[in-house]
This record gives structure tokens, sequence and C-alpha cells, in this order.
């Protein structure tokens, strides 16, 4: 993560922001709910493990996770934070996880920003050629949403209740994600 720790990405609605000790508060709020863990497929951890967390992922210098905060509606600094958007390397692809944590706003449109951006971020400055998304069963806004981004089903896991989706980054696909997302400026936190 020591590569990225200094990154925000600033698109037309959403900023995303480097993950500080300092949002683990409201990460550990907002992971307490059973609906938030439901969804995510996460187990609640105390705040005290949340800052563990927080640490390892920021001190560990192999790591190529990019864990950012999400701010909606510009970068003014009073707007809430919203959610957390995350890319994992795992098994040779990039594992994307989002969750915006803030149920007013779901279904306006930050999340497909948000991975979009992530997305590209991930393209240009890590050399990803594939991505894959884990989702629960039953969170069809968010399986929806990965479809829409070319995402394909490729496994369904019912002992875990969630569908696996993929995209492998075509040079076709990777015009159409840097062209949805030319509008994305790349500046330090």
């Amino acid at each position: 993560m020591k590569v990225n720790e200094n990154t925000v990405l600033q698109g037309e609605r959403v900023t995303l922001v480097p993950y500080t000790s300092a949002h683990v508060p409201r990460y550990h709020e907002w992971m307490q709910s059973e609906e938030l863990q439901r969804l995510t497929a996460s187990e609640p951890l105390s705040l005290e493990q949340e800052y563990e967390m927080q640490c390892s992922w920021r001190d560990d210098a192999d790591s190529e996770d990019l864990k950012l905060f999400l701010r909606v509606d510009g970068s003014d600094e009073q707007v809430p934070l919203s959610g957390v958007a995350d890319l994992s390397l795992i098994t040779g692809c990039q594992l994307l996880w989002l969750s915006l944590s803030e149920p007013s706003y779901r279904g306006r449109g930050f999340g497909k920003e948000a991975t979009l951006m992530m997305m590209s971020y991930g393209v240009r400055n890590l050399g990803i050629t594939k991505f894959e998304a884990k989702i629960g069963q039953e969170n069809e806004p968010s399986i929806c949403m990965f479809k829409k981004l070319h995402f394909k089903e490729v496994a369904v896991n019912s002992v875990f209740q969630e569908v696996t989706l993929r995209l492998d980054v075509s040079d076709q696909e990777r015009r159409w994600l840097l062209e949805q997302t030319k509008h994305v400026e790349e500046k330090s936190y």
C-alpha cells in the first residue's frame, strides 16, 4: 500500500481519499450494521481490531491494495464520508470491493463512478488486466451494476450464497474504461 498511500482520485461527483486511522471509527460504526455485514459478507470486528487492520494495510510495503474512502459531491471536506472502495490482489487478479455504507447514497450512480475510477487507476497505474467481484446473491443492485460495467458471471457459490463476476481487460475494454474516466484527476493527499 505504501505506493498508494497518498493517492486521491477526483471524479465529477465522487472523491476517493486514502484510508487513514481517522476513518477507522466511522468505518467501524458502518460495519456494525447487520445489513452491511450481510451485503459485504463481513464479520464484525472490535474497534481495536479495525485499527490493527488499518495499520497492517497501511504499513505493508508489498501490498498492491488501494483502499480509498469515498466522499460524494466533489472534494469539499465538509461532505461526509459515504463508503469505502478497495482493490486487493487475490490469486492473480484484482478483487474489487465497494460499499456505499450510507444508505441515502445508494442507487444514485456514486458507486458506479467510484468503481470505474478504481478500475481505471488499477489499469493505468498497476497494470491490472483482470478484475473480480464477489457479491452476495441477494445483492441484486450490485450484481446489476457490475454487469453494466461489462463484468460476466463466472461462478455461483451456494454455500456462501455469493456470485463471482469477472472482467478480463482486453484492449477494447481498456479503451472503453479510459474513455469513461478521462475526467478523473489523480492528486496527492
